[in-house]
């Protein structure tokens, strides 16, 4: 699917060291995986929590979302599920298989049309009332996108 597509690419094209969970997350890996053992301690869970919590989730608010339909369809995504699937340590390597689950309402909240990008049309400002509106009510629907990414790395410094 066209969506599940997009995602995978914001996730795998997110190189920013400081705020994307696929990088975080393979720091966390490198830094408490018990290499001589080949396991991953469950002192180190929290800092893969950390990763994610830390890092900045899936969204589609880049310029260029503007024009490919992403900016509309799912912008600043609603909520977010990122699971670890499988975590395969070998000698000097690890593979892990991570899933992100993202749900975005299709729809207008308050803090969406305060911003010029949405307030300055006329068809963001009905959607907007007839979402809102007693009168109509329109409920926004839900899209939902699935992405999952594999995350290889090695020991640090190796």
């Amino acid at each position: 699917m066209a969506l599940d597509r997009a995602l995978k690419e914001q996730i795998t094209r997110d190189n920013s060291r400081e705020n994307s969970t696929r990088l975080l997350l393979e720091e966390g890996f490198k830094k408490y995986i018990e290499w001589d053992k080949k396991y991953y301690p469950a002192e180190g869970k929290q800092n893969l929590v950390d990763s994610i919590l830390y890092g900045k989730l899936p969204k589609f608010i880049n310029f260029r979302d503007n024009f490919n339909g992403m900016g509309i369809t799912a912008h600043d995504t609603w909520a977010t599920h990122i699971t670890i699937k499988s975590l395969h340590i070998d000698d000097a390597r690890f593979r892990a298989v991570i899933h992100y689950k993202v749900q975005d309402h299709f729809g207008l909240d308050s803090d969406d049309i305060l911003k010029k990008q949405y307030n300055q049309f006329y068809l963001f400002r009905i959607w907007f009332v007839l979402q809102r509106s007693n009168l109509f009510g329109f409920k926004p629907f839900m899209t939902n996108m699935e992405a999952t990414i594999e995350i290889n790395g090695g020991r640090s410094g190796s």
